[in-house]
């Protein structure tokens, strides 16, 4: 392999686990979140809150040139996968 590409595959493995670890640090906050839910009897999801954040991401995609559709499959299977945790944590605490 050249240095080039070995260098641009660099690059991407370190954007790949900065990805993975600021998308685990954003599931630790969303858990907080669905505790707080929880404890308080809110519902695990707000779907004003999800069209808000929508939205708002897809105007930084545009603005960085990046594809708004893509950004918004990309938060809407973490919004789902949130949700999924919130009800589970919901279900226990009614347990």
């Amino acid at each position: 392999m050249d240095d080039t590409l070995r260098q641009y595959r660099e690059s991407i493995n370190n954007i790949d686990a900065a990805l993975v670890f600021m998308l685990a640090e954003r599931f630790k906050v969303t858990q907080a979140v669905g505790e707080y839910k929880a404890l308080n009897k809110l519902p695990p999801a707000d779907p004003s809150r999800e069209q808000e954040q929508i939205e708002r991401l897809r105007q930084l995609a545009s603005d960085a040139n990046l594809d708004p559709e893509f950004s918004e499959k990309f938060l809407r299977f973490i919004i789902d996968e949130v949700i999924r945790h919130h009800e589970k944590i919901r279900d226990k605490s009614k347990g």
